[in-house]
């Protein structure tokens, strides 16, 4: 009885043991930050307009990633209740750009003093073009200093523009950017038009913290 009581009880920890295990790790699930910042005049509350998404930068046009990013774009704004049309028809012209930068080093020092004199502020929203950055760690357990190592961080950004079709007059202007170990856009990217789009389109001059995370999102006012 007391065997089988035993058995019993392991059965269950076998079976607890992967749950907790998923649960742990559900919460420590790495999130994703962007500061937004949006601006709006006139523009419209959904009526039936219908849009065009476009690319900003004409390098970007035509090509087989921009239209996997303009159909993320495309897709929000048919949530909000705008309707897709072709840039000749379209009441709303969409202009899109993103990016991200070549990198940046980051030093972190544990054991010791934080100091961190090679990495210098961000700026707000800055352009795309930096030198490739790299990464390197060392310790010296014969100095007795501090653990110090270094790595790359990226800054990502995407920028949307709505314009009138009819009067060339612009009525938003959104942008979203994230610094993060990650350079790769088609991460990025998604993260980045969701933030955009939560609470669209927001207080005009506001800037925002929008944290991501797989079940919930967090909304900050940073100003």
């Amino acid at each position: 009885m007391i065997i089988s009581e035993m058995k019993k009880r392991t059965k269950i920890g076998r079976i607890a043991l992967p749950i907790a295990l998923a649960a742990g790790l559900a919460a420590c699930a790495p999130s994703f930050k962007a500061d937004v910042s949006r601006f709006a005049s006139t523009l419209p509350a959904p009526q039936g307009q219908t849009f065009a998404v476009v690319a900003e930068d004409p390098k970007l046009a035509g090509g087989l990633e921009f239209a996997l990013y303009a159909d993320m774009v495309e897709a929000e704004l048919a949530k909000l209740g705008y309707a897709e049309a072709s840039p000749e028809d379209a009441n709303l012209l969409v202009r899109f750009d993103y990016g991200v930068d070549n990198g940046r080093e980051r030093v972190r020092t544990t054991g010791g003093r934080f100091n961190d004199p090679f990495f210098g502020p961000w700026g707000r929203f800055g352009g795309f073009g930096f030198r490739r950055g790299y990464a390197f760690g060392f310790y010296d357990p014969f100095l007795g200093g501090p653990d110090v190592r270094s790595y790359t961080v990226y800054t990502s950004g995407i920028d949307l523009k709505i314009d009138s079709a009819a009067t060339g007059e612009r009525l938003f202007e959104g942008k979203a950017q994230a610094v993060s170990r990650s350079n790769r856009l088609q991460t990025l990217v998604p993260n980045l038009v969701d933030a955009l789009f939560t609470d669209f389109p927001g207080n005009s001059g506001e800037t925002l913290r929008i944290t991501i995370k797989s079940d919930e999102k967090v909304v900050k006012r940073t100003d």
